[in-house]
């Protein structure tokens, strides 16, 4: 399975191989964005000055969405710039690493780039700012949190290409059925749905756990826990805290580790009871992830899954999934507090030892007026009037609950943490995975986690 279908949480477990910092996988139709003349970022060259080269270098992920749209766009942006956009393409790692090399050499070497949010931490002192490509007519058609997480000490450093969050897959062969609904009416006293909250969430998933062709094992799961021992199991578990009602995610505004606090723990705990106390789950949740739950799911094994919206597109695809033509999506299940997730957006950034810095610009704003094509590459997009849009066509169906859940209150982004490879994996993965497998209560493994985390932060 692609890298970039693993976009968002997966990601996180990439970036422990990289050791980067953390900061945090949506798009729609033409919309101007004023490109802000001819001047690059402050003290650096603008394109004017460019020795008469007509070329602009761009880094990508091979074979990620960022790659095709750039290269189904070359032409056109040719034609309407005069400038042939140069497309480097590397493996995900080595994106990052070499724009980090190329930001601290100031070589010139790129014009433009396409990255994760989690990388704006360790990259921002070397991109350029493009406030000015951020009109109120960009803004209003971005999700707040989209502009937030491009927001570092108070300038814009990239322009989104595409969101995405955690939505409700669902079979809608087995909700829809009459005698299904019936059951389950009479087992539990209200009407069969999408579960909207974690109490219908646990009691769906109860329902539809079972052995379906009698032979003694239980073939059929209601949902799955990612637990793997990577950055999926954690941005699991925060989506939960968030709709508990965490707010700051992970360190709270006294610098100290606050995962040990009741939103967390009843987040920690409501995974665990779904897998160990209701056993809705596979029993192999320690070893499962976003591309493992799928995988069950498509193959007719799972009744509902909490995975990132464009999963909705291969499930529908016959040549992938054995219920194609029978999935539906609901916007993410809600707490205490409500709908919250935690997005996984990537952007579009120019570095500022770019000698290109205006050409750069206008092929952002191109990119932007374009983000319709983020849908045919990925499923996702940045722009609100892309999902609404195209949200109401059968094959983009998941388009609208997931723009309900990126528009949710309790929706919000990673944490912006200078040592959050190390929180990771030295304190929130194994937190996790302590608990889910029944070692330690969630509290006792969050109590420890924050001892660690404040031990990495230096408090």
């Amino acid at each position: 399975m692609s890298k970039f279908r693993r976009t968002g949480f997966l990601i996180i477990a990439v970036m422990l191989v990289v050791g980067t910092v953390l900061g945090g996988c949506s798009g729609k139709k033409e919309s101007a964005a004023d490109t802000g003349g001819n001047t690059g970022a402050e003290g650096s060259p603008s394109s004017s000055d460019n020795g008469g080269d007509k070329t602009i270098t761009v880094i990508v992920e091979g074979g990620s969405p960022a790659f095709k749209v750039a290269t189904a766009t070359a032409k056109e942006f040719k034609e309407t710039s005069g400038y042939d956009v140069k497309i480097e393409a590397v493996p995900y790692i080595g994106v990052f690493d070499k724009l980090n090399a190329e930001l601290k050499a100031k070589a010139g070497s790129y014009d433009a780039a396409i990255i994760d949010i989690l990388w704006f931490p360790a990259l921002a002192d070397g991109l350029a700012p493009m406030d000015d490509l951020f009109t109120d007519e960009v803004k209003g058609d971005l999700y707040p949190n989209l502009i937030d997480g491009a927001n570092v000490d108070g300038k814009l450093l990239g322009m989104p290409v595409w969101t995405n969050s955690k939505t409700m897959l669902y079979r809608k062969d087995l909700f829809e059925d009459a005698k299904e609904k019936e059951n389950f009416k009479q087992q539990f006293g209200y009407d069969l749905k999408p579960p909207a909250n974690w109490q219908e969430y646990r009691d769906v998933a109860k329902f539809f756990t079972r052995d379906s062709n009698n032979d003694g094992t239980i073939d059929m799961y209601g949902t799955g826990v990612l637990g793997k021992n990577n950055g999926d199991s954690v941005a699991s578990w925060l989506d939960h805290a968030l709709q508990a009602g965490a707010d700051r995610l992970v360190i709270g505004e006294d610098g100290k580790a606050n995962v040990n606090t009741k939103p967390y723990v009843d987040a920690l705990d409501f995974l665990t009871k779904v897998l160990n106390e209701d056993k809705s789950a596979p029993e192999g949740a320690l070893n499962m992830a976003s591309d493992e739950i799928a995988e069950l799911f498509w193959n007719g094994k799972m009744a509902m899954m909490l995975e990132w919206g464009h999963f909705f597109v291969p499930s529908n695809d016959p040549a992938k999934s054995k219920v194609a033509g029978k999935v539906g999506s609901a916007p993410m299940i809600a707490g205490e507090a409500g709908i919250g997730v935690v997005p996984g957006p990537w952007y579009e950034v120019i570095p500022s030892s770019s000698k290109k810095q205006d050409i750069a610009k206008q092929y952002v704003k191109f990119l932007y007026d374009r983000n319709e094509q983020f849908l045919s590459a990925i499923g996702v997009a940045a722009r609100k009037s892309i999902l609404e849009t195209n949200g109401q066509k059968p094959e983009y169906a998941h388009l609208l609950s997931l723009g309900e859940t990126l528009a949710a209150k309790q929706t919000k982004n990673r944490p912006v943490l200078e040592h959050w490879n190390e929180i990771e994996s030295e304190a929130l993965i194994p937190a996790v995975q302590s608990a889910l497998s029944g070692k330690k209560t969630p509290q006792e493994a969050l109590d420890e986690a924050a001892e660690v985390i404040n031990e990495i932060q230096g408090q």
